[in-house]
């Protein structure tokens, strides 16, 4: 049975008129996950983590500061792009929670897999700076917690935002225990991604796109080098930045992927995961910002993590 962590909270975090990561994403999600041919979800509501969590991956200066810098009311701007409001706090700390708890519910073998519909967003998080709608990088602190709690050994994080995560990749740079690989846009924000950055144990995997490309070429870009690579890694848990901005009708980039490509590269991680990690996923929600292209592709990508085909 596939988890589905959920909270309140994620609506609460406010942005400013007109910006892209608004609280529809999360009504959008929740819209999709309402058919009828997700009822076998099993939906829980995602507990508040713990600092502790948050600084497995965070120093605890910058963690301290934005705890600081929360506001009471109105908005506090950290750069352009990224804010907070009074309820973001709380929606971030959900986040980290929802992924704790995700990865608690798939090592203990309560369930197949996981999704966790929060937001905002963390892979551009990195252990010292909030970036790019991100403030704690969630997928990196479930990674962490998995090796430190349950013994894993070697996990690997995938992300296939349309945007490079240049904050896990800064976080597990020096890390022989964890694999990230991503696909993304190139050139595109943050700027980092190039197939020439591996990380100092050949551990970092970046396969980016270019403007135009689609699923033939995001397809080959699994196949050929993500897939391969991860094989021989041999990960004991995938952790997925489930990022869908790289749909085709999405504003803030440029890719032509549709559902359909979401769905395969989920099944091609869950085929992996059945060979060397039991099965173990946890898909944690990243971008996404057209709400009817969020909605089909969270559709494809769950209908897979619940082991039917992809809806046509």
């Amino acid at each position: 049975m596939t988890l589905l962590l959920s909270h309140q909270a994620s609506l609460d975090h406010l942005t400013p008129p007109g910006h892209p990561e608004r609280p529809d994403r999360i009504r959008a999600v929740a819209k999709a996950l309402g058919d009828p041919r997700f009822d076998a979800l099993v939906r829980a509501e995602a507990p508040e983590g713990s600092l502790d969590h948050v600084s497995l991956c965070h120093d605890n200066h910058y963690i301290d500061e934005l705890r600081h810098i929360a506001p009471a009311s109105g908005l506090v701007y950290i750069d352009g792009d990224t804010s907070l409001s009074p309820g973001t706090w709380e929606a971030v700390m959900r986040g980290v929670g929802g992924a704790i708890a995700a990865t608690d519910a798939v090592m203990k073998g309560e369930h197949a897999n996981a999704f966790v519909a929060t937001r905002p967003p963390g892979h551009h998080a990195e252990s010292n700076k909030a970036m790019g709608f991100c403030f704690f990088d969630q997928v990196a602190i479930a990674a962490r917690y998995a090796q430190r709690t349950y013994g894993i050994g070697r996990a690997a994080v995938v992300d296939f935002d349309v945007h490079h995560g240049n904050g896990t990749q800064e976080i597990f740079w020096a890390d022989k225990s964890v694999m990230y690989c991503s696909t993304h846009q190139m050139p595109l924000f943050p700027g980092t991604g190039a197939t020439q950055e591996r990380g100092e144990h050949d551990t970092v995997v970046n396969a980016p796109l270019r403007d135009g490309d689609g699923g033939a070429k995001f397809r080959a870009a699994f196949d050929n080098l993500i897939l391969p690579q991860l094989q021989k890694f041999s990960p004991e848990l995938i952790i997925i930045s489930a990022g869908f901005d790289a749909h085709r009708r999405d504003p803030l980039a440029s890719l032509e992927l549709d559902a359909a490509d979401f769905g395969w590269v989920t099944r091609k991680l869950l085929d992996l995961a059945d060979q060397t990690a039991g099965g173990r996923v946890v898909s944690v929600l990243e971008g996404g910002y057209d709400l009817q292209g969020l909605q089909e592709s969270v559709a494809a990508h769950v209908t897979e993590l619940m082991g039917k085909q992809a809806p046509i």
